[in-house]
């Protein structure tokens, strides 16, 4: 019989206790970005926005990078998915959830990037060979039938449009293909590191939206600064890592099932500051969602 050491086990306790504060955080956070974003409609474009956001996650990053000095050469193969999980994730999603939010309502546009878990599911299953259990399973069909609920709750709203849904779509399998890029690199290389390369990855393609990013500040209100600011501080630079803090520790798929309380939580900020009522329909869906992720849990 093996005995585990009470100083194992209280370690083993603490790590969990820390990726389930991390968890908690970056949901937070990431569905406050959806309000965010929606509001700044109106004074950013998709890119400009993009690029804004990325810029002040990368001093952020870089300047926390500095001081924790904590720095490991990536091969070819990490540098490779460090460029896709750059790219994809943090370049394609943000201007295509950018875009989709100038047609859609937040509450929507969570609902749809929310397909993602599921993908992630799926992809990591076969990819990272964590293969299909069947709580995950069970958890991410009843998720996704809350998240439904919730789309068919707001779509049918004025500002609903077909090309802002498939903008939505986009930006869910940018998410789920940057998740599953992001998982392998995080096995050897220091979760900040990963995020500030991610960032600035991104950051550096989208410079040709600066002139406009230029523009659109010079005319922008304290209040959309702080808006901009806001996102990269908090659900990009902020939530990013805590994020990957958790990935490392925690399976691909079933970590990405708890996003599933991102969109009943969008709805409801969205409801509190933006004044986009939900329909008691999309209310009941966020209840599903969080069953899905409940039985996500089981093991």
């Amino acid at each position: 019989m093996i005995m585990t050491k009470p100083s194992e086990v209280h370690g083993r306790t603490e790590g969990n206790g820390l990726a389930l504060g991390a968890v908690v955080f970056t949901v937070l956070a990431w569905a406050s970005a959806f309000v965010a974003i929606r509001g700044l409609g109106d004074d950013f474009g998709p890119g400009p926005l993009t690029l804004g956001r990325l810029g002040v996650a990368v001093v952020v990053l870089g300047a926390m990078l500095a001081v924790r000095r904590n720095w490991v050469r990536p091969n070819r193969r990490e540098w490779t998915l460090l460029l896709v999980y750059g790219v994809v994730w943090f370049g394609v999603y943000n201007v295509a959830l950018n875009a989709s939010e100038q047609r859609i309502d937040a509450g929507t546009a969570a609902m749809l990037v929310n397909i993602g878990p599921i993908l992630i599911a799926l992809l990591a299953g076969t990819l990272l060979n964590e293969g299909y259990p069947r709580w995950l399973l069970a958890g991410a069909g009843v998720a996704f039938a809350g998240a439904a609920l919730i789309g068919v709750a707001t779509a049918g709203e004025d500002d609903a449009d077909l090309l802002g849904i498939a903008l939505g779509v986009v930006a869910a399998v940018a998410y789920a293909i940057g998740v599953v890029a992001q998982k392998p690199v995080l096995r050897r290389l220091p979760v900040l590191q990963v995020t500030w390369l991610g960032c600035t990855i991104a950051a550096v393609a989208c410079l040709p939206y600066a002139p406009a990013l230029a523009e659109e500040v010079g005319r922008a209100s304290a209040g959309a600064l702080g808006g901009l600011l806001y996102l990269g501080l908090v659900p990009t630079a902020l939530a990013f890592s805590t994020w990957g803090y958790a990935l490392a520790r925690m399976d691909a798929g079933r970590l990405g099932v708890t996003t599933y309380l991102v969109p009943p939580l969008a709805v409801v900020l969205a409801w509190v500051l933006l004044e986009e009522v939900p329909a008691p329909l999309a209310l009941a869906g966020g209840v599903v969602c969080l069953a899905g992720v409940a039985l996500s849990r089981r093991r």
